[in-house]
């Protein structure tokens, strides 16, 4: 079969889904492996929990990979679910390659920072800190609000300095979590994770950044007479 001028006809290739499509669908996927997660906990008695990151202990770095995949209940589960849903659709539309790295930072540089400071604070029981052990997903959700809020500023992108604002208004209140104050909760991790957020936010607009530098108009040297 040809078309006009004798060519052949190139055949249609695969429609490409929208990127809210493709972002919304990843980020439930995501939240469906965290309530799949805890099912298997709870069936098995919560013995994945004792998994987290505990500070400053060998053993307790292999709990950077896992972590943010572990909750004590179902209760800090719901809690986190809907602020996952929400902050991490509106990262994939920066960019699904962007969403993947800017997770992978905070999530590593997230949970290596509550790795060396999540025994600050903790409690001491006859002269000896007590053992923490950090698990939750908070600490992915505080570095993502964190991303949408400065992102926009530093690739200067009107769009994206609305979504931050907005975001900083809904959700910016959380961010008093990365304070200390309410027992049995990780302030430590929602710290770490906030400012992973930020780092990943600098990195990833290194482009729109250089963009604009190169923009810059190149001043003349000044002569001394």
């Amino acid at each position: 079969m040809t078309g006009t001028g004798g060519y052949p006809l190139q055949p249609a290739g695969p429609a490409k889904r929208p990127v809210w499509v493709v972002g919304g669908v990843t980020v439930v996927s995501f939240v469906v492996l965290l309530w799949l997660i805890e099912l298997f906990d709870t069936l098995t008695g919560h013995r994945l929990d004792d998994n987290g990151i505990r500070p400053l202990e060998t053993d307790g770095l292999t709990g950077i990979l896992v972590a943010p995949l572990l909750h004590s209940n179902w209760e800090h589960l719901i809690a986190n679910t809907g602020p996952a849903l929400v902050l991490g659709f509106l990262m994939t539309l920066a960019g699904l390659s962007r969403f993947i790295f800017a997770t992978a930072i905070i999530w590593f540089a997230g949970g290596l920072g509550t790795w060396l400071i999540g025994n600050v604070g903790a409690p001491t029981y006859n002269g000896v800190i007590v053992e923490t052990n950090h698990i939750g997903a908070s600490g992915l959700i505080f570095g993502w609000l964190t991303f949408l809020i400065v992102f926009g500023f530093f690739t200067r992108t009107v769009w994206e300095i609305v979504v931050g604002v907005v975001v900083f208004f809904i959700y910016g209140g959380i961010l008093l979590g990365v304070l200390p104050g309410t027992f049995g909760v990780s302030w430590q991790g929602h710290l770490c994770g906030a400012l992973a957020g930020v780092l990943a936010a600098y990195l990833l607009s290194g482009p729109e950044r250089k963009t604009r530098a190169l923009r810059r108009p190149v001043r003349p040297p000044s002569l001394n007479t």
